[in-house]
């Protein structure tokens, strides 16, 4: 058993702020790397130590494996703490801590690399039991096996990046004229965005909800799972809003699904945090879609029901220590919610809106937790994803919830920036969501109810490409400006000593 005493998080705004909180409780150091662009970002200021590791661009700061390991050896760190995006599924990041003796704050890097790739996932869960979309077995090579396919799975289909996730190469299909273009297209995104142009076909569900229940599993062979979160309400495959427990749920689906999950956990050595994600149809039957070896941006709402700190708890795993309860001592208490901040333009398709805050309040009060990064005067980098923080709120039932969630949301406060918070009110205010009647068509069913009339009427091609246009612009003129301040070699590892600024 090892005991840790300096993390350091590789990665960035709210969820680098949100780890190095549990360091704290436990009286851990915590160390933040940062590039250029995030001189001035809160989890710079609220670690112990702040290292620069590079340039803007994420390749050569937030995925330069290379610069992360080095840094964590010069600063003497015992481990590595991913949080979610960047390198945090990466099995090479993993293995590469490994290898220098370095802690992983996650599963192992075999893991990693078996449920990264889909179709391997969906192989492994097959073995141990788990309810799976219909499919094909192995990826499809060109455009007749993928003809071949669809006859014994039937129209229609969901084609996937066997590599990927996020919504990137996957098309669907409904007439089997389509088929090759979408092939086609898919491989393309595939490979652009995972270097893999690997793809699968799955059976279309036409009106699903996507539910993922929240999974810990010890180096000792105990695991269990922490209830459902409810995902969806989704545009384009990205989650916008969760809430636990599921107003889909009965007790029985819940103890089914739940064991499932814990099964599917156990099927491939798991350890540390994770979720097992599910799609579910309108007669209640379950599948799993993937496994996400990582903590999620929704955990706080898993963490509000049930009291447990998901982030503490992984690193315990990760000192080697056994799980402190079973199963049977885990219980939901209440009714949560989360809503993504964006700095985004709904009415401009949702375009990434970078720039200065000039104000900003966030809301208080009974049963309100905000987890966010930015502050007055603060420039939201147009180089990262642009979500601004995360608002969670809990009441006793979910009517309770979702009152308090309004309120919350009339009390957030942010200028000089756009952001999604009128686009999540009108949700809140939307009658099927009220009763909890949603899917992941959601947004599209009720967009007349969710738009403005001139977000509906300026969301054509010319309007995105225009704005596309003009977010590239801003783009080249930030890197032509950083050309000219680029720190000297010797800042290369500054470390700044810690600032309470609370």
């Amino acid at each position: 058993m090892s005991q840790i005493k300096k993390i350091l998080v590789a990665n960035r705004g709210e969820i680098a702020i949100r780890i190095m909180r549990t360091c704290r409780e436990l009286n851990i150091e915590s160390v933040a790397v940062f590039s250029e662009a995030d001189r001035t970002s809160q989890h710079v200021r609220y670690a112990h130590e702040a290292y620069y590791i590079g340039k803007a661009p994420s390749p050569e700061s937030y995925l330069n494996v290379e610069k992360i390991i080095e840094v964590a050896k010069a600063c003497g760190a015992d481990a590595i703490h991913p949080g979610y995006g960047f390198l945090s599924e990466n099995a090479d990041f993993a293995r590469r801590c490994n290898e220098e003796g370095i802690i992983f704050i996650g599963p192992s890097p075999e893991v990693i690399s078996q449920m990264g790739d889909k179709i391997e996932a969906r192989e492994a869960m097959m073995k141990a039991g788990i309810p799976v979309v219909p499919g094909t077995p192995n990826s499809v090579n060109n455009e007749k096996e993928a003809l071949d396919a669809i006859k014994n799975i039937g129209l229609p289909v969901m084609i996937k990046a066997s590599a990927g996730g996020g919504g990137k190469g996957m098309r669907l299909v409904h007439k089997k004229e389509e088929i090759v273009a979408a092939v086609r297209a898919a491989r393309s995104e595939a490979k652009s965005a995972f270097g893999d142009d690997s793809v699968y076909i799955e059976k279309y569900i036409s009106s699903p909800h996507h539910i993922e229940f929240q999974i810990l599993a010890d180096q000792h062979g105990n695991a269990v799972h922490l209830f459902e979160r409810e995902c969806s309400v989704q545009r384009r495959h990205q989650k916008m809003i969760e809430e636990t427990p599921s107003p889909l749920m009965t007790e029985k689906l819940r103890q089914k699904m739940g064991n499932a999950a814990v099964e599917a956990a156990k099927a491939v050595d798991y350890t540390g945090a994770g979720t097992i994600e599910f799609l579910v149809d309108e007669s209640l039957n379950y599948y799993f879609l993937e496994m996400n070896t990582r903590l999620q941006v929704e955990h706080p709402i898993t963490e509000r029901v049930t009291g447990i700190d998901l982030v503490k708890e992984q690193i315990k795993i990760a000192e080697g220590r056994k799980l402190e309860f079973s199963q049977n001592d885990l219980s939901q208490k209440g009714h949560a919610i989360e809503c993504r901040i964006y700095a985004e333009d709904p009415d401009n398709n949702f375009m990434p809106s970078p720039g200065k805050i000039y104000k900003i309040s966030e809301p208080l009060g009974l049963g309100v937790r905000t987890d966010g990064y930015v502050y007055e005067g603060y420039e939201i980098p147009i180089f990262y994803d642009p979500m601004i923080s995360k608002l969670i709120v809990w009441g006793k039932t979910r009517k309770e919830a979702i009152a308090r969630m309004r309120r919350a949301l009339y009390e957030y406060k942010i200028t000089g920036v756009k952001t999604s918070i009128k686009f999540l009110e009108r949700i809140m205010n939307n009658a099927s969501f009220i009763e909890g009647k949603y899917d992941t068509h959601f947004i599209e069913n009720n967009k007349n109810q969710l738009y403005k009339k001139s977000d509906i009427e300026e969301s054509d091609d010319m309007v995105v490409i225009a704005a596309f246009v003009d977010y590239m612009d801003k783009i080249s003129r930030i890197q032509d400006n950083q050309k000219e301040f680029a720190p000297p070699a010797e800042s290369r590892w500054k470390k700044i000593p810690y600032i309470n600024h609370f």
